[in-house]
């Protein structure tokens, strides 16, 4: 059994002793620096069972890194504000994946309600659009979001790209709320775990051109959350659809709650 390294670092830790103990003299008792104790000892990592084979497939497929260009759909002066949402989904279903996942694919009743939000808005599973330069270049990217059956939610993230319009995030989950902080779109669902929940953050990668998973992690709930506000519908018109109050700026954070 290959025993547990360890790295120390006898000489620094004594230079920092004796560095510690010469400010603590020169300062005096007034407001002075004090050391913080001994140096910690580090401990490298090791790897367990090495002679087990490198995985060379993932496990499972939930849409990261997946595109796909949006046919019939027009940007010319890259303003994504000024397109219809609904527009945008029906058009959606069109598209090819740049790489077969079936992550953009949806049930086919929310096809059915997609397909009939002009005749009957009740029922139209389209959220409200937001709007948020999350690439970096300069221009606002469309976030969309899509009721599905058993309360889960369909986010899709959309880049104006060379006068057209591409799906650069296509997921599905559980979802209990969708936010925005800064150039990351972060997704919370529940655990199975009672008091804890999952935090995925979807951050633009230039390498690929799509959102990926940069974070994932199970984290506890605190005691006491704010009331959840309910999911708003798009408006199924053929005029642009634009989003109202503060949180619809790009510069503000954005949470889509579950019903």
């Amino acid at each position: 059994m290959r025993p547990l390294r360890r790295v120390r670092r006898r000489t620094a830790a004594a230079l920092g002793a004796a560095v510690g103990v010469a400010l603590l003299t020169g300062c005096g008792n007034g407001g002075g620096l004090r050391s913080a104790g001994p140096t910690p000892t580090a401990v490298g990592p090791a790897r367990l069972w090495p002679e087990l084979p490198p995985a060379s497939a993932a496990p499972y497929d939930y849409g990261e890194g997946e595109t796909a260009r949006i046919p019939g759909i027009e940007v010319p002066d890259g303003d994504v504000h000024r397109l219809n949402p609904v527009a945008v989904v029906q058009a959606g279903l069109r598209a090819r994946p740049n790489r077969s996942s079936g992550t953009a694919d949806l049930p086919a009743e929310t096809v059915r309600q997609i397909n009939a939000c002009r005749t009957d808005p009740a029922s139209c599973p389209v959220l409200r659009p937001y709007y948020r330069d999350l690439t970096g270049d300069g221009r606002d990217d469309l976030v969309l979001g899509i009721r599905l059956p058993d309360h889960q939610l369909s986010v899709r993230v959309y880049m104006p790209e060379a006068g057209g319009l591409t799906r650069i995030l296509s997921t599905s989950d559980a979802v209990i709320s969708v936010e925005l902080a800064g150039r990351d779109l972060i997704m919370r669902a529940p655990s199975a775990i009672a008091g804890y929940e999952y935090r995925t953050a979807w951050t633009w990668d230039a390498r690929q051109r799509a959102m990926l998973p940069t974070q994932d992690e199970i984290q506890r709930i605190p005691p006491s959350r704010a009331p959840r506000p309910q999911l708003t519908t798009a408006a199924p018109s053929a005029a642009p659809v634009a989003p109202t109050g503060p949180t619809a700026t790009p510069s503000a954070g954005v949470s889509a709650e579950r019903r």
